[in-house]
C-alpha cells in the first residue's frame, strides 16, 4: 500500500509539473495561414506587418520573388510564400497583400501570406517534431508543430528558409547543389538620380503622413493629397535630412498653418462671403435643405445663413447646424454682438435688443442647432447644400469614405457641396465648380 501511494504521489507530482510547463510562456510567434492552413513564425524574427499591393519588379529573379519594396527608405526583397511552396493563392480582392516583415541574419525580408492571425504563446516543450503529415511544406523547412486551444500550428524555421549556404553565393535563388532552396536578396534596382530624389521625397512625405495623423489626427488621402505635395514642395526648401521630418506638435501645427479655411471659428468676412454666394448654383426649389457640419459656436452658420438669404431672397431655408461640441452648440443661438463686430453683409439681418444685437427671427428660425457626431446617423431630407469646411481631413480614410458616400445618398441632383479650402473629391458624380478660396463640388446623381 505504501508503494502505490508513493507511485500515486509521484504521477501527480509529474501531472503538476507538466502543467506547469503548458502554463508558462517562454515561446511566442506570430500566427498566420498559408492554403487554409496554420502556421507560427518566431516572434523574434518579426519585425512588423505590413499590407503593399505595389513592389518593383526585379528582372531574372525566381519565381517566388514578387520584387522589390521601400520600407520607409529600406529597399526589401519580398517572397511570396505561396508560390515558394508551390501552394494555391487566395486572391484580394482590394489587391493589398498580408506581409510579415521578418530580420534574418540581419537582413531584413517582406514575406507574403493569405492572411496574419495574432500572436500565440506557448512553452517550448510542447513542440513537437515535424512529420510529413502536417503539412504541403519539404518537412526540412518546419522547426516543429504546436497544438494550442485545439488549433494545430505548422511553425516554420525562416532563418533555414532564408539563410544562403556559403558554397552557393552568387547563385540565382532556387535550388542549389545540395538540394536545399535559398532566397538571396535580390539587387535593388539601379535607379537614375532622378528616381533616387523622387524615392526620397516619397520617403520624406511618407514619414509626415505619419507624423500628421499621430501628432493632429490629420489624415492624408485623395481628399487632401494634392495640398500635401504642393506644400511639401514648399516646406522642402532649405531643409534635408532630419530636417524634413516633423519632430513634434509645432512643427505640425506649422506644417498645418495654411491647410485650414479662411475665417475659421469667426465671422465670415466680407471677401470670404462674396466668395461661398458666387460659388452657390441656381436651384429648381424655393425649399433650400442645408447640412453644416462642424458648425462650432455658430459664427459660419449664421455668416452662411445670411449668404443663403441674399443668395436665395424667396427661398424657405432650413440649414440642420451640427457639432459634437455640446458646449458650443448649447450656447449658439442666443448669442448677442455688438453691431461692429458683425460683417457688412449680415447687419440687414440684425435686431437690437436690451443687451446688444441679435440675428433677426427669421434667420434664427432657418436655423436648427443640434448636437451631432458626423459618424453616426442623421436622419435628413435630401439635402441642396453640404457646408464641411475642413471636416473630412480630421477622419480616418475608412470615415472619409463612409461620409462622402452618405452625401451622395443625401444630396438631390445638382446639389453642392462646400468643403475647405484645401480639400477636393474626385470620382464620378463630382465636378469641381470652385476652388480658392471656396472648394466646391457640384453633383450630379
Amino acid at each position: 500500500m505504501a508503494a502505490i501511494v508513493k507511485d500515486l504521489a509521484q504521477v501527480n507530482a509529474e501531472l503538476q509539473q507538466q502543467k506547469e510547463r503548458v502554463e508558462s510562456v517562454d515561446f511566442k510567434m506570430v500566427t498566420f495561414s498559408l492554403a487554409g492552413k496554420d502556421y507560427g513564425v518566431d516572434i523574434m524574427n518579426v519585425k512588423e506587418i505590413a499590407k503593399a499591393d505595389k513592389f518593383t519588379f526585379v528582372p531574372n529573379a525566381a519565381s517566388f520573388v514578387r520584387g522589390v519594396y521601400n520600407l520607409r527608405g529600406d529597399i526589401i526583397p519580398i517572397i511570396d510564400l505561396r508560390t515558394f511552396f508551390h501552394l494555391p493563392q487566395d486572391k484580394k480582392l482590394d489587391g493589398q497583400e498580408n506581409m510579415l516583415i521578418l530580420h534574418i541574419n540581419d537582413q531584413v525580408y517582406g514575406t507574403i501570406v493569405d492572411k496574419i492571425d495574432k500572436v500565440v504563446g506557448i512553452n517550448h516543450e510542447q513542440i513537437q517534431p515535424p512529420h510529413p503529415i502536417f503539412g504541403d511544406i519539404n518537412i526540412k523547412f518546419i522547426s516543429g508543430v504546436v497544438e494550442k486551444q485545439g488549433d494545430l500550428y505548422i511553425i516554420l524555421d525562416v532563418v533555414r528558409i532564408f539563410t544562403i549556404h556559403e558554397e552557393d553565393k552568387g547563385k540565382r535563388g532556387g535550388v542549389t547543389d545540395s538540394g536545399d532552396f535559398f532566397v538571396p536578396p535580390p539587387p535593388p534596382p539601379q535607379p537614375d538620380q532622378a528616381q533616387e530624389q523622387r524615392a526620397a521625397a516619397d520617403t520624406a512625405v511618407g514619414f509626415i503622413k505619419e507624423s500628421l495623423a499621430a501628432l493632429k489626427r490629420f489624415t492624408v488621402s485623395q481628399v487632401n493629397d494634392s495640398w500635401l505635395h504642393r506644400r511639401f514642395a514648399e516646406w522642402s526648401i532649405g531643409r534635408s535630412g532630419e530636417d524634413l521630418q516633423l519632430k513634434g506638435a509645432s512643427d505640425a501645427d506649422e506644417f498645418l498653418n495654411n491647410f485650414g479655411s479662411p475665417c475659421t471659428g469667426v465671422f465670415w468676412d466680407d471677401n470670404y462671403a462674396a466668395a461661398v454666394k458666387a460659388a452657390l448654383p441656381d436651384l429648381s426649389s424655393n425649399n433650400v435643405q442645408v447640412w453644416n457640419i462642424g458648425c462650432g459656436k455658430g459664427y459660419e452658420t449664421f455668416s452662411f445663413a445670411c449668404i443663403l438669404k441674399s443668395r436665395y431672397p424667396d427661398g424657405h431655408i432650413k440649414i440642420w447646424a451640427n457639432d459634437s461640441d455640446i458646449m458650443a452648440i448649447s450656447q449658439a443661438p442666443n448669442m448677442v454682438f455688438d453691431l461692429e463686430e458683425v460683417p457688412e453683409y449680415c447687419r440687414a439681418f440684425m435686431a437690437k435688443g436690451k443687451t446688444g444685437y441679435s440675428f433677426n427671427q427669421v434667420i434664427k428660425d432657418s436655423i436648427v442647432f443640434e448636437y451631432h457626431d458626423i459618424l453616426n446617423e442623421n436622419p435628413l431630407p435630401e439635402l441642396d447644400i453640404i457646408l464641411a469646411r475642413d471636416i473630412l481631413s480630421f477622419l480616418s480614410v475608412q470615415d472619409q469614405m463612409k461620409i462622402i458616400a452618405g452625401f451622395s445618398e443625401r444630396l438631390k441632383s445638382r446639389a453642392v457641396v462646400l468643403l475647405g479650402r484645401n480639400e477636393e473629391l474626385s470620382g464620378d458624380g463630382w465636378r469641381a465648380i470652385a476652388n480658392d478660396p471656396v472648394s466646391a463640388y457640384l453633383y450630379n446623381a
